[in-house]
């Protein structure tokens, strides 16, 4: 080989080397400073559209709580790229591949319904991308369903159920208890770990009613309940054709039987004037918990809408805490072996206390409140009585014992 020839042969190597070499430097930058891309994933139409809507406002209160209001993780911009369920199942996963395939998120947040959730777990796995569940609260999602990419920041149905037994046990030890649900999966779900919850607490179930879920005359359902003698009556109920006057009507107190339940979203509890002075538990109210992340989501909230947030708005933020709490354990590094490392066991701030992600089935734990229906303008308001320990009614474990963790 000449002399010109190979200086031109090492000239041509030295260039391609700085080029690869810048290729690389600009992939790697990318990475390291490019956007932090989240794909929330919720009811923003459809049956539960108004959960959906309440959790997208708190994610995005909670990424500027968490940022101080840079919006950005160690010097990494955080874009949330948003996409409607339609509270469809069969949508859902088709708008998380869209999330995950074409948009190329780094995580999922959401979704808002238990079966929209449903459809996307075997995603994350697939995709080997977090999916941080909130609000859904169907148990399997944590439990039967789980896989190594699913966390999940709200309560399940089984800790709804544990603090309920709780209230019941405490007031009254070795209480006597009925349920009042709807037939439907919805709330035979929640009944269930209700069962395990208060059996544990040393309390026992006398009777169980499951009116149709289309019912409006709740009579035969209410005398078989007064004819039981239970202590409490425990009722799960969602939507308009609701038992609450009927319940009023048929005077169970006078029988020694005191009505109990969760104190729901603001619009449910518009439905429920004839159950002031009722006390039960809740998961959040705006006026409940006294923290400085409640202080600010309120204060900020009202700013932003003129309202107060509202359960699943506390969610929302609560799951972007998490996220940013996470990014800033791994130095902004999107990596989901490192993120899920660092959420194992990870604490959090949230709208109603201290979190922390159980390393066993990624579930947070959190703690909830025992509350009074008191007389309020617009609605019954729930007044604290007690803040129930997260330790007192963490769910039960139940990932399958060959799971990969």
């Amino acid at each position: 080989m000449g002399k010109k020839t190979f200086v031109l042969f090492l000239t041509v190597i030295m260039l391609l080397t700085v080029f690869l070499a810048g290729c690389g430097s600009e992939e790697t930058a990318g990475k390291e400073t490019g956007p932090i891309k989240i794909g929330g994933l919720t009811s923003l139409s459809g049956a539960l559209q108004d959960y959906g809507e309440q959790m997208q406002k708190g994610f995005m209160l909670g990424l500027e709580y968490a940022t101080d209001g840079t919006m950005e993780v160690a010097g990494r911009k955080i874009e949330v790229v948003w996409e409607d369920t339609t509270t469809v199942p069969e949508v859902a996963r088709e708008r998380a591949i869209r999330l995950l395939d074409e948009e190329d998120v780094d995580l999922l947040v959401g979704p808002a319904s238990s079966a929209d959730a449903f459809a996307i777990l075997e995603l994350a796995e697939e995709f080997e991308k977090i999916l941080m569940i909130e609000p859904a609260a169907a148990d399997f999602l944590t439990g039967q369903h789980w896989n190594r990419y699913i966390f999940r920041t709200g309560r399940n149905s089984a800790q709804d159920a544990a603090a309920m037994a709780d209230v019941i046990t405490t007031n009254k030890p070795g209480a006597k208890v009925a349920t009042l649900a709807p037939d439907s999966a919805f709330g035979r779900a929640m009944v269930e770990p209700f069962i395990t919850a208060l059996a544990d607490k040393d309390g026992s179930l006398v009777q169980q009613e499951f009116p149709p879920a289309e019912t409006t005359d709740f009579t035969s359902y209410i005398l078989r309940i007064r004819e039981a003698a239970p202590d409490y009556l425990y009722v799960i109920w969602a939507g308009a054709n609701n038992p609450w006057s009927q319940l009023m009507e048929l005077d169970l107190e006078q029988y020694g039987i005191q009505i109990t339940t969760g104190a729901p979203e603001i619009a449910a509890l518009r439905s429920m004037e004839p159950m002031i002075g009722m006390t039960g538990f809740t998961v959040y109210y705006h006026s409940v918990p006294d923290n400085e992340v409640n202080d600010w989501l309120v204060e900020n909230h009202m700013e932003k809408y003129n309202s107060p947030p509202d359960i699943f708005t506390s969610g929302g933020m609560a799951a972007a805490i998490a996220v940013v709490t996470a990014l800033e354990e791994t130095g902004g590094n999107t990596d989901t072996e490192a993120l899920i490392e660092t959420l194992r066991g990870m604490e959090f701030e949230s709208p109603t206390g201290k979190r922390f992600f159980r390393e066993e089935d990624h579930q947070a734990i959190q703690p909830l409140f025992e509350i009074e229906l008191t007389e309020g303008d617009d609605h019954p308001i729930p007044k604290l009585l007690r803040v129930i320990p997260a330790e007192d009614i963490a769910p039960p474990i139940s990932v399958p014992a060959d799971a990969k963790r």
